[in-house]
């Protein structure tokens, strides 16, 4: 059984983690970043089957492939406290020349990183590439992604979503941050989305709800439903009801927090409710 406790102290800490990082240079994505938190903490934490040393082949473990790359933050703070680099180099988060770019990218050889995101609606192909490959390659591990629910508003997910169902990719875990929420606004006001199952079930692909996206128990138990449904000839879509924000009071069920930092006084209120458990970097 997960320790629970400890998981939880693990994404408080996430949560100052993101907070500090996008006030320290005025810029970042703190909103669907903290939505994500115990997403990746269970993902990292409790799910992947992963090596304890990086390497880009990817060979003989689970993977994860991040679209909505714009919630690097809480990203960077997850690695950092799963051991792929030191904690230390948050400090380093959207600073010229440093590897902590605004959104992921490969070139600096970040371990963690599989591919450059931030352009939406491309991580489902990529993920899908590798799901192939681990078949080519008579590899049984599995693929995770992530995804934005705006990002689907993209027209390159429905082909690939398409094509993922069409050639029975069915080694691939894709999660829906459902927030409900974008840059612009709520998805509804921008481009609604409609009935998300029903349209991931219409493109024949096995669908799961996890109701609460921000409780671990919940998200760790989803997970390992979907990773039982796998090999069964379908791929998995998780729709994740999260909220925008989660954990700081102010920043919650709103788009306003997208991609704004907080001043020193939003900051220090947000960090008082979420106290130091594991260590400032």
């Amino acid at each position: 059984m997960p320790d629970i406790n400890y998981l939880n102290d693990l994404v408080t800490q996430v949560r100052r983690d993101i907070l500090r990082q996008v006030h320290k240079v005025n810029s970042g994505h703190p909103g669907g970043s903290l939505g994500c938190a115990e997403f990746l903490v269970a993902l990292y934490q409790e799910i992947l089957n992963r090596k304890d040393t990086f390497s880009m082949d990817g060979n003989d473990e689970d993977l994860f492939f991040l679209s909505n790359g714009h919630i690097s933050p809480v990203f960077y703070s997850v690695l950092a406290r799963s051991g792929y680099f030191p904690v230390e180099e948050l400090n380093t988060f959207r600073l010229l020349n440093t590897r902590l770019q605004g959104h992921p990218t490969t070139h600096e050889g970040l371990p963690g990183i599989r591919m450059a995101s931030g352009s939406l609606g491309q991580g489902i192909s990529v993920a899908i590439g590798a799901a192939q490959a681990k078949k080519l390659n008579n590899d049984p591990h599995l693929i995770y992604a992530l995804c934005g629910d705006g990002e689907l508003q993209e027209g390159q997910n429905w082909e690939a979503i398409m094509y993922a169902s069409g050639n029975k990719i069915d080694n691939l875990i894709l999660t829906v941050d459902y927030n409900k929420q974008q840059i612009d606004g709520s998805t509804d006001a921008v481009l609604p989305l409609g009935n998300l199952r029903a349209k991931f079930e219409a493109f024949d692909w096995e669908v799961i709800d996890i109701d609460n996206g921000n409780d671990l128990h919940s998200i760790i138990e989803g997970l390992k439903s979907a990773k039982e449904k796998t090999g069964n000839g379908k791929p998995i879509c998780v729709l994740m009801h999260s909220v925008m924000g989660n954990g700081v009071d102010f920043m919650m069920h709103t788009n306003a927090w997208h991609g704004k930092a907080p001043n020193d006084e939003q900051l220090e209120n947000a960090l008082a409710q979420n106290p130091e458990t594991l260590g400032d970097y």
